[in-house]
């Protein structure tokens, strides 16, 4: 892979994009440059007045299945039934406990329910883009906590925030796994992404929740690289070279231009990723068309 950037996503004239989570950090970025090449963007968000300039605002909350479903039916009507990238984006992490409206642990609702749903939700519009993509973004942290398929919402298990998010970001790996072989032969692929260690307000959030928030700058200027680059890998996955079932992150792991990331033995594991797919159906209340 070639040092690729943003200015290699050429013209996007024509392409419609929805990205999740557009307010902040990397969906705000990644929005921001998809409209810079030409494409027409929908950015989603709790708050979706802070989409960047140019995205057309769709107000979602992921942690709610009938927000999920009322968007994905906003989005099909107002895109004429036709989408060419879905950026799965959006995330929480490190929260403190907390259960949504649906009864879920908030980060597995966040961060992997709520996205199956509209992803599944949103496959009849995707199935009329051509050669259209489903990015998925992941994080190196789905490398611990492992997942427990009988046991999503801790309701079993001590909760520990960190642990939350590490296993909702093994199932966003698992689901674009699975989703990838559920397509395969059709027109739409999976991709997955993962960022590094970037400099973004997700590690803020994370630790203002828990009353640390005046750590977040100096932790974020030590460790991560800067957004401009952090955002490279799943612009990659949606727009660049890459082939169904690929996982995109930095060139040394933690940092740099996109290239092939290294996954898990646990989200290798594709009997697992099918035993989520199902527990998925039967938590969402949704059956895919796959």
């Amino acid at each position: 892979m070639t040092r690729w950037t943003a200015s290699d996503m050429g013209a996007l004239g024509g392409r419609t994009v929805l990205v999740t989570g557009a307010t902040s950090g990397l969906g705000h970025e990644s929005a921001r440059l998809l409209v810079g090449a030409g494409a027409r963007v929908l950015g989603t968000g709790r708050d979706p007045s802070r989409v960047p300039p140019g995205v057309e605002p769709v107000a979602l909350d992921l942690a709610d299945l009938d927000s999920v479903r009322a968007v994905a039916a906003e989005v099909r009507e107002r895109t004429g039934d036709r989408l060419d990238v879905l950026m799965n984006n959006a995330g929480v992490m490190g929260v403190p406990p907390a259960v949504t409206i649906d009864g879920f642990e908030r980060q597995i609702a966040t961060n992997h329910l709520g996205h199956a749903a509209l992803t599944w939700l949103l496959l009849p519009a995707l199935r009329n883009g051509p050669a259209s993509r489903i990015v998925v973004v992941s994080s190196l942290a789905h490398r611990g906590g492992g997942l427990d398929v009988d046991d999503l919402h801790f309701q079993r298990r001590a909760y520990r925030p960190g642990t939350a998010y590490s296993q909702s970001k093994l199932a966003n790996l698992l689901f674009a796994a699975e989703l990838d072989r559920r397509l395969r032969g059709e027109s739409t692929i999976a991709v997955a992404a993962h960022p590094g260690m970037t400099d973004t307000d997700l590690l803020g959030a994370s630790l203002r929740a828990r009353g640390a928030g005046w750590l977040a700058r100096p932790v974020n200027l030590l460790t991560t690289q800067r957004i401009g680059i952090g955002v490279l890998p799943q612009l990659f996955a949606a727009v660049g070279p890459v082939e169904g079932g690929a996982y995109v992150g930095p060139r040394f792991e933690v940092r740099g231009h996109p290239a092939p990331a290294r996954r898990s033995a646990a989200a290798r594991d594709l009997s697992l990723a099918a035993r989520l797919w199902d527990v998925t159906i039967a938590e969402t209340g949704i059956r895919p068309d796959l």
